[in-house]
């Protein structure tokens, strides 16, 4: 299988994000890929949650999701939309950083809420409280497809190790992890992250990302660190799509994680133990 990770430098209006994402899909598409990949936000990246609340939709009204379910059925490709921000009936007024992988009919075969919230002080200056504007989900989530089992989370989620443990266990054999990550942290952590989560499960590492600064009407602008990576099922990287906006294309083999499996069966050898005191 052919696989695209689709890098981007989304903006706070959605609108203005749609024709980027839709063209970069139907390049990648074009260039042999059956399965395209978009980072986490793709709709809308803001640290302002009053522009959220201007311009984020519900997902049965979200333009974004709408159009690119279009794109995957016109080049008949699985698609996963790294995440989209989505209104929700929440009380609180909390949105949603919900992940979708469309069929090729352009129907949800599954979506995945972002379950870990991104709250915390990097440096004095830099800090994140996505649990303000976000509402974390509660469920782990598969998919079967004809190229393999994906196993679906977002960005900080790739810190909870047990979370990637328990989707292998359950039959993952791709590990999707779109990011907008911290400039920071990611030199710091993001490849030796996204390759430990591959080495620990045996799975692909599919991680398409946001880069560069992000145009903002609202709010302080945003930088992320770009370096879209695939990573194999024995950790060695296979792409990294750099720092600007553009396309990585991978072939991926699900034999690859059988073999890796075979060596080191590792998820097979779990043992209860009791906890420190």
């Amino acid at each position: 299988m052919r696989v695209a990770l689709i890098q981007m430098t989304s903006g706070d209006v959605p609108e203005d994000n749609i024709a980027p994402a839709c063209e970069m899909v139907r390049e990648a598409a074009a260039g042999g890929a059956g399965f395209v990949l978009t980072p986490e936000v793709t709709n809308c990246l803001s640290s302002s949650r009053a522009q959220q609340q201007r311009v984020l939709s519900h997902e049965e009204d979200d333009a974004m999701l709408s159009a690119l379910r279009q794109e995957a059925v016109n080049a008949r490709i699985w698609l996963l939309i790294g995440s989209l921000g989505l209104r929700t009936h929440d009380a609180d007024g909390r949105f949603a950083n919900r992940s979708f992988l469309i069929a090729p009919d352009g129907s949800i075969a599954a979506h995945y809420d972002k379950i870990h919230m991104f709250d915390v002080q990097i440096t004095e200056t830099e800090s994140y409280r996505e649990s303000d504007a976000f509402r974390p989900g509660d469920r782990a989530v598969l998919a079967r497809t004809p190229f393999g089992t994906v196993g679906m989370s977002i960005c900080y989620d790739l810190r909870f190790p047990h979370l990637y443990r328990a989707l292998a266990k359950g039959g993952a054999e791709i590990l999707t992890i779109p990011a907008a990550f911290s400039p920071v942290t990611g030199v710091a952590h993001w490849e030796t992250l996204l390759r430990a989560r591959a080495i620990e499960t045996g799975c692909y590492v599919l991680a398409p990302a946001q880069c560069g600064l992000h145009p903002a009407t609202e709010g302080r602008p945003r930088r992320t660190h770009g370096h879209s990576l695939a990573v194999a099922p024995w950790g060695e990287v296979l792409a990294d799509g750099g720092t600007a906006p553009g396309i990585t294309y991978v072939q991926i083999d699900r034999q690859e994680v059988a073999r890796a499996r075979a060596r080191v069966p590792s998820i097979t050898h779990d043992r209860p133990f009791a906890p420190p005191t």
